[in-house]
């Protein structure tokens, strides 16, 4: 069985700053603002949401189905794609503008400055989603705006059970719009900020929430790991430690593919949300969100 990806393909370009961005930019004279970073180093990283957890779930021994779309300059991600082994029927190439690009610059302080074109993202919604007996679950992960509200109805539609995982797009939708993602939705994932903020938007706690029909929320706690909510219970799922910390690029991405690979196989959210620490304390050892490698003996998924 399958698990349907809606998220994001991107390109992410990753620039060090040695200095500090404090000792460059002048408060009094931020009206004016006109900085030059010099940065010796750059990575060009494969990223995206949907492109991040269906790198992790395929590495698990799941088979997922990323739900994309990518630009003219695209070749090179669904080249990919294939050579990890992913179906591309779902990718959506559009022919007139560039694939998404993440422009992150770090300083030794580990600030950052991002600068995100959305590209072919904008036109991800042209894709539907339509029921087919071999999709288990699925993941509404950020996406193009239209994309992630046209694709949380077409997954209710065809009655397929999904996360909503709003990530950095939660602030583009207001509480009516939120509140109706989570009427859809059979799970919600958000980080601590984002739960904060779909509270205080939908006017209702995360107790509140998970009364409701949903079958638990999810809320990732880095390093303090996670709390798991089912019909107004809380539990703490503890946190794994890290090896060493290298990237945090993708950590969030890489426990959503470990979330989806438990709900594939019918575990309980605190049996999933346990292989989803354990997979993000690996991937944080590796830079960038699409290099690190699992051990499935060592995870006991043999």
């Amino acid at each position: 069985m399958s698990a349907l990806i809606c998220g994001s393909l991107a390109f992410d370009t990753i620039t060090a700053f040695h200095g500090r961005f404090r000792e460059q930019i002048l408060p009094e004279q931020i009206h004016i603002l006109n900085v030059s970073f010099l940065v010796p180093t750059l990575r060009r990283e494969f990223g995206g949401c949907a492109g991040n957890i269906a790198y992790t779930l395929k590495l698990l021994g799941g088979e997922p189905l990323v739900m994309a779309a990518l630009g003219a300059d695209g070749h090179d991600y669904l080249e990919r794609l294939r050579g990890l082994g992913l179906s591309t029927e779902f990718v959506r190439t559009v022919s007139h503008t560039y694939t998404a690009q993440a422009i992150i610059m770090t300083d030794a302080e580990n600030n950052q400055i991002t600068a995100f074109h959305p590209g072919a993202m904008q036109y991800a919604h042209e894709t539907l989603v339509q029921p087919r007996p071999d999709i288990q679950v699925a993941i509404v992960a950020p996406d193009g705006r239209d994309a992630m509200l046209q694709h949380a109805e077409q997954l209710a539609d065809a009655r397929i059970p999904f996360i909503f995982d709003p990530g950095q797009g939660l602030p583009m939708f207001n509480g009516d719009e939120l509140r109706r993602f989570v009427s859809l939705a059979t799970w919600v994932t958000v980080n601590d900020y984002e739960g904060k903020l779909l509270c205080e938007r939908t006017g209702q706690s995360l107790q509140e929430l998970s009364r409701s029909h949903l079958k638990g929320i999810i809320v990732t706690l880095g390093a303090e790991g996670c709390d798991v909510w089912t019909q107004g219970q809380s539990q703490r799922v503890p946190g794994v430690p890290a090896t060493s910390v290298v990237d945090p690029t993708g950590c969030g991405d890489a426990f959503r593919g470990a979330l989806l690979y438990g709900l594939e196989r019918g575990w309980d959210l605190a049996r999933c949300a346990e292989l989803g620490n354990r997979v993000g304390a690996i991937k944080i050892a590796s830079n960038g969100p699409q290099n690190h490698t699992l051990d499935l003996a060592a995870l006991g998924l043999t």
